[in-house]
């Protein structure tokens, strides 16, 4: 047995003081047990079910179970899961758990849906190619930063146009499709020149092949809730067989044509960091719409209905941060200005921390692990996969206080601040910061910025609205039902 290792660095007491536990669960019987853990998890329980009602039965944040989607897809659907906020981190640690080929849990999509390349996100850090290619996302990030809030401007005023046209012609507004619209643009403005998609081959279906291209991937990951098919017919259609990539080759095959022809500039300085420029190039169409559009795809949805449930006293209190700070800035969006909006930023922390974009992470034990929770110690042996529901992890009521709500000055002052350690969605703590080395989002403090940024100029435009949401795929739908428009500089307070 080699030698174990603890994450004593994360707890909230001492490790040696807590009891050794072995870990809970079980797998069933052979196949029959992850088809019947699948059911629960995509039709009988639901996902925060499926886990609460295990995670009770063996009174343990820690527990053994079978994940999605099962035989034939998976080679192995047993995991051990991780459900609380101290427990949690071990899945940061890269020397401690692999990331080879775990993006997508316990199964990985054919990699002709990346040009037969394995992307940056499937590869430990431990490989070589990770670094260079890691090192590439920053470096492009790094070097495009002054011009994310002009080009985001551009994009999202484009956006409330159309959300307005819509809510004039039908009284009503689906988010979700204008949203989309938008951040494609964004991200292919980007990472293009400034080139807009409507200028391309793409025209405005940049947004549907990207959601084409990332369907046969998740598929089995999903339960669309189809309701003129039986629960069996969608299990046997999407979680069975793995969808073949033949499907949306032609998809992919414009989107890859359009950024390799418009983002030359990029894929030229991956040439010379050594990178080859057809990999260079399918890492950039991954990057673009796996991470960021993808990304974006469910963060901006989710923001606006924790934003909307806050209602009319949140709203003002809002508008009124934003619009006295940008007045008292020259009545310009900058860095400077949005940094001084303490509301804005912990509203944005919350409504990740509360709905994480990305909601899993894995990894398999490189070696013997200690890992522990609030309560116990339990041993991983190496070889063996964990699986980190972050959702439940970043609602663990022994950090936060009532952690079903929504409440955007959670993380306001000295010791909202230090809550942020407890904040998982970009696959490390929210205190850390990407480097070429871990695994932690290269575009974390982008997607923070974006968040601020939304909400900013959304309470430039509006007083307040309402919405009415519910839960499709991974993402929330968002439907607008009203949307005042701003009406003066009062003071609202």
């Amino acid at each position: 047995m080699s030698s174990l290792s603890s994450n004593s660095s994360d707890n909230e007491s001492s490790s040696s003081n807590l009891p050794v536990r072995e870990i809970p669960g079980d797998f069933g019987y052979p196949f029959f047990g992850a088809i019947k853990d699948r059911y629960d998890y995509y039709y009988n329980l639901g996902t925060d079910e499926f886990f609460r009602t295990k995670s009770q039965k063996y009174n343990s944040t820690v527990f053994r179970t079978n994940m999605p989607p099962g035989p034939f897809i998976a080679k192995d659907p047993k995991v051990i899961v991780l459900l609380d906020a101290v427990s949690f981190p071990l899945l940061f640690d890269n020397s401690k758990v692999e990331k080879k080929n775990v993006l997508d849990g316990t199964f990985m999509p054919s990699t002709d849906f990346f040009g037969g390349y394995r992307p940056c996100a499937f590869l430990d850090p431990s490989e070589n190619k990770h670094a260079t290619l890691k090192g590439f996302y920053l470096s492009v990030i790094s070097k495009l930063h002054s011009q994310f809030i002009p080009l985001f401007k551009t994009s999202v005023s484009a956006m409330f146009q159309n959300l307005e046209i819509e809510m004039m012609k039908n009284g009503k507004a689906h988010f979700n499709d204008i949203s989309d619209a938008m951040s494609f643009d964004f991200v292919f403005r980007l990472l293009c020149d400034k080139t807009s998609p409507h200028d391309t081959n793409l025209g405005s279906n940049g947004p549907k092949y990207f959601d084409f291209w990332m369907l046969p991937q998740l598929a089995p990951l999903v339960t669309t809730g189809l309701k003129f098919l039986p629960n069996f017919v969608e299990d046997l259609l999407l979680h069975t067989f793995q969808l073949p990539f033949f499907l949306v080759k032609s998809k992919y095959q414009k989107l890859y044509d359009a950024f390799n022809e418009h983002a030359g500039s990029i894929l030229n300085e991956a040439e010379k960091s050594g990178i080859k420029r057809d990999e260079a190039c399918h890492n950039l169409v991954f990057f673009a719409g796996f991470n960021a559009y993808g990304g974006m795809k469910v963060l901006f949805p989710s923001l606006i209905k924790w934003v909307a449930s806050g209602g009319m006293n949140l709203h003002t209190r809002l508008a009124n941060e934003i619009r006295t700070i940008i007045k008292e800035e020259g009545g310009s969006i900058t860095l400077s200005a949005i940094n001084k909006m303490s509301l804005i930023k912990s509203t944005v922390y919350e409504a990740l921390r509360i709905e994480p974009p990305i909601p899993f992470q894995y990894g398999k034990a490189k070696e013997d692990i200690m890992v522990q929770s609030h309560d116990s110690r339990f041993l991983i042996k190496k070889g063996e996969m964990i699986c980190g529901y972050q959702p439940l992890a970043t609602k663990d009521p022994k950090i936060f206080e009532k952690p079903e709500s929504f409440i955007p000055e959670r993380f306001m002052g000295t010791e909202g601040e230090k809550l942020l350690r407890y904040v998982y969605w970009s696959n490390a703590r929210e205190t850390d910061d990407p480097i070429a080395n871990n695994k932690q989002c290269p575009a974390k403090d982008l997607v923070v910025l974006l968040g601020r940024l939304m909400v900013v100029e959304f309470f430039l435009r509006y007083d307040t609205f309402t919405v009415e949401s519910s839960k499709f795929l991974f993402a929330s739908s968002v439907m607008f039902k009203t949307l005042e428009k701003r009406k003066s500089d009062i003071n609202y307070y």
